[in-house]
């Protein structure tokens, strides 16, 4: 037996799904359409975020950094995990324009601080071995050269500055409406994809 759900619930899940992946001109035209009130807290940063994301998927790390800590200036502080995955883009990016010096110095004085950490100590020696292959893309470390992986990262990048107290409402109605569609799934016995994945991101 299903609850009934009413056009209000429908209209927010919507909502924050567009407010979730900074699809700014489609939030203004279903808000429009629908006669919402505008979410002024979440679309206020909307641009700055869609900026991020996108510096952190084009694999310029240092700016998406820069913008984030001009957002939310302790983020980063708090978020060890997120900050070393961001410097990590920019390490992969020098490895790519083969500035292998360049990234050995930027790994030297970013990265290996972060190495007094035991959990950072195999990442840290994934990274440092993409330095070893003239074509690190054929390394077995490939994966941390793909789009895949700065998708991750700009994936948990947006969660994180969507999870400060002033989106914690918005992030908890999208983390329920997952876990519905994950149930529907399985009653329905269907493969339904989760919509808030930044795959698309570049799209809008």
């Amino acid at each position: 037996m299903f609850l009934a759900i009413n056009d209000n619930d429908i209209h927010n899940i919507v909502l924050s799904y567009l407010v979730h992946n900074c699809y700014k001109e489609t939030v203004d035209s279903f808000i429009s359409c629908t006669g919402m009130k505008q979410p002024a807290n979440c679309l206020e940063d909307m641009e700055m975020r869609k900026r991020i994301l996108h510096f952190a998927l084009e694999g310029n790390a240092l700016k998406a950094i820069e913008l984030t800590e001009e957002l939310a200036q302790d983020l980063l502080e708090k978020n060890k995990d997120l900050h070393f995955d961001l410097l990590s883009l920019h390490f992969v990016e020098l490895v790519c324009s083969r500035k292998c010096t360049e990234a050995l110095e930027f790994a030297q004085t970013k990265l290996t601080p972060f190495g007094k950490v035991q959990k950072y100590v195999e990442k840290l020696e994934d990274f440092m071995a993409l330095l070893a292959y003239e074509e690190p893309e054929k390394s077995p470390m490939f994966h941390l050269l793909s789009l895949e992986y700065r998708q991750h990262v700009a994936d948990n990048l947006n969660r994180a500055i969507l999870e400060r107290p002033r989106y914690a409402a918005m992030e908890r109605l999208i983390q329920q409406t997952t876990a519905v569609r994950q149930c529907l799934s399985q009653e329905l016995g269907k493969d339904v994809h989760p919509p808030f994945s930044l795959k698309d991101f570049m799209k809008s």
